[in-house]
């Protein structure tokens, strides 16, 4: 047996425990090779698949359980730190949101099998005021559901390459070098995809300045101010309700079915809380598709504007802003 594969099964499952527990801490090391490369030795016993299970679980649950107190306490602190550094940036914090507010806590079921809503998933829950109790209920279900799934897949392929000896010795013999091109490759995969996003917002957004100076010049010159859009999601609310300067709140998934009230004829400015402006960029992609071209997402959204120290105001919806301005006009 080779050094590196004997390694592997002598200290399987330390190596297993620490390296799910790292990247369920948000550690972009992709554990699934592993998780496959112990289910294929499961099947020669000399690992044990029940044992290489409850390893796993148990070190999701404790990194959840922190992510899910640090949720519980911090809120959306911490949800804008996990997605800055995280490899996912298409998979953010509003995406994560819409996920709990279609399906609650449902989306613990499942949410180990989609990058980035994996970690992220947590502290929502906890942010989301969810009992613990319950969290750890769906929490401990979809941990064992993602790791048996890799595990059992693991086993199958072991099953399978038993029957050819010859297969199965080259493939004992290149086990490490495998995993480590599977770890490789995956990490390599999300950068690229992270960074071809990245890319493509860069192009479309506007710079917190620009947009100051265009709300002063517009009203100095008496001209009509752009359309601002607040996209966060109604927890994002919580720390802190206000909006910028005339922002119509709109939730991403209703965007296209109020588009008409959009103009066609100004700037469209969007943000968001995420720091990759994720949620932003693809809803400025869909409007773009819808026939609205003047549209822009904010760098930094709400929190690199308010940092700024530029104006913040109240929220008045667009119904009540309405019957505000008659009552003026009638006075």
């Amino acid at each position: 047996m080779p050094i590196a594969l004997a390694f592997f099964v002598q200290y399987a499952y330390g190596i297993l425990f620490f390296w799910v527990l790292l990247e369920q801490l948000g550690i972009p090391i992709p554990s699934i090779p592993l998780l496959l490369t112990a289910g294929t030795l499961s099947a020669t016993h000399r690992i044990h698949a029940s044992y290489a299970l409850a390893d796993v679980v148990l070190a999701c649950l404790i990194a959840d359980s922190m992510w899910f107190v640090l949720g519980q306490r911090y809120g959306g602190a911490v949800l804008r730190l996990l997605c800055r550094f995280s490899l996912e940036a298409s998979t953010c914090v509003a995406k994560t949101e819409g996920y709990f507010t279609r399906r609650g806590p449902v989306t613990l079921l499942f949410a180990k099998f989609i990058p980035g809503l994996s970690t992220l998933a947590a502290p929502i829950s906890g942010q989301a005021g969810m009992p613990y109790s319950r969290f750890l209920l769906w929490d401990l279900a979809g941990s064992v559901l993602w790791a048996e799934t890799y595990l059992l897949a693991g086993r199958f392929f072991g099953d399978i390459a038993q029957k050819s000896q010859r297969f199965f010795e080259i493939i004992s013999r290149f086990a490490f070098a495998i995993v480590i091109l599977l770890v490789f490759s995956l990490m390599a995969y999300r950068v690229w995809k992270n960074r071809r996003f990245l890319l493509e917002i860069r192009e479309l957004r506007l710079e917190p300045e620009e947009l100051k100076r265009m709300l002063d010049t517009a009203a100095a010159q008496g001209n009509t101010a752009p359309f601002i859009v607040d996209l966060r999601h109604p927890l994002d609310y919580l720390p802190d309700p206000r909006v910028l300067p005339g922002a119509v709140r709109v939730s991403p998934s209703e965007i296209a079915a109020q588009s008409e009230m959009i103009p066609r004829d100004r700037d469209v400015i969007l943000y968001c809380t995420c720091p990759s402006e994720e949620t932003s960029a693809r809803v400025a992609k869909q409007l773009l598709r819808l026939g609205i071209y003047r549209v822009r997402p904010l760098r930094g959204g709400f929190e690199r504007w308010r940092d700024a120290g530029y104006p913040l105001e109240d929220y008045v919806a667009p119904a009540e802003q309405a019957s505000r301005t008659a009552a003026v006009l009638a006075s």
